[in-house]
């Protein structure tokens, strides 16, 4: 092997191991104490909240009123009005998957125990097509 060849491999182990070191500290953080959380969260609070679904109720209600009725809107106008109601649309968003009745992600924890076999069903009695004989 020649001498260039040993020297990278040399660093290219050094920088696995400063890599490797560096990553397992990131992910023994505990997290949640970032200085940038907290303006986010407030961010996605005021994004989320009801003056941003009225706000987003009338950017809609405005943009779709002047694109069907406003006659002729110049191109400039037009792909503006075509901003704006897509604004409103994603300023919305939340608002609009709350009418079909989702509510968001959820995760269920188990009624049972891991170790307690569940029981198999019980099949109906006479029941159904075929249960006369």
């Amino acid at each position: 092997m020649s001498h260039d060849r040993k020297t990278f491999l040399a660093a290219s182990a050094v920088a696995a191991l400063l890599v490797l070191h560096l990553g397992s500290q990131a992910l023994a953080s505990s997290g949640g104490s970032l200085p940038w959380e907290s303006p986010l969260q407030q961010i996605q609070q005021s994004i989320t909240g009801p003056v941003a679904g009225f706000i987003a109720l009338a950017a809609v209600a405005i943009a779709g009123g002047m694109l069907i009725f406003g006659g002729e809107l110049n191109d400039f106008a037009r792909r503006l009005m075509y901003v704006v109601l897509v604004a409103g649309i994603l300023l919305g968003a939340t608002q609009i998957v709350a009418l079909f009745g989702s509510t968001g992600a959820s995760i269920g924890t188990s009624t049972t125990a891991p170790s307690e076999p569940s029981a198999p069903p019980v099949p109906a009695v006479g029941g159904g097509e075929g249960g006369h004989g």
